[in-house]
């Protein structure tokens, strides 16, 4: 990245980033940050539709290497962090998923039928997603 100075009218000076390099991938990483929050943003909706406990949800985990890790903290709120970078899409859906289901600690038909409401409420996300 290079910074470079503009002339304004007034005489002053002010600073314009230059970026040189690959614009595609910055653009897209800010594309799939926001995909992360506005899936994020739907899974609240229906997480909490079915009076289950919402996650938050971050990205990267803390924890080089891995791909999703869950922290739960002593006020009962759940944090599930999730790569988002260098990994397909439906991966990270299905982890974001998986979290929420491990965070309301639910096993057997219970977990099964959430997931499937889930992808449901997530429903042209996937494809959405890989074709951009």
């Amino acid at each position: 990245m290079r910074e470079i100075s503009e002339a304004t009218k007034q005489g002053a000076t002010r600073d314009m980033r230059v970026i040189r390099g690959d614009q595609q991938e910055q653009e897209s990483d800010t594309g799939r940050c926001l995909a992360f929050a506005e899936t994020a943003r739907r899974l609240g909706i229906a997480v909490r539709g079915h009076g289950l406990v919402m996650p938050s949800f971050r990205s990267p985990p803390r924890e080089v290497g891995r791909r999703r890790t869950v922290a739960r903290h002593g006020n009962g709120s759940v944090t599930v962090s999730v790569m988002v970078r260098n990994r397909t899409w439906t991966a990270v859906l299905a982890d974001m998923i998986e979290g929420v289901v491990v965070a309301n600690r639910l096993d057997g038909i219970g977990s099964e039928v959430l997931r499937d409401q889930l992808w449901e409420a997530l429903e042209g996300e996937t494809a959405q997603r890989e074709a951009a």
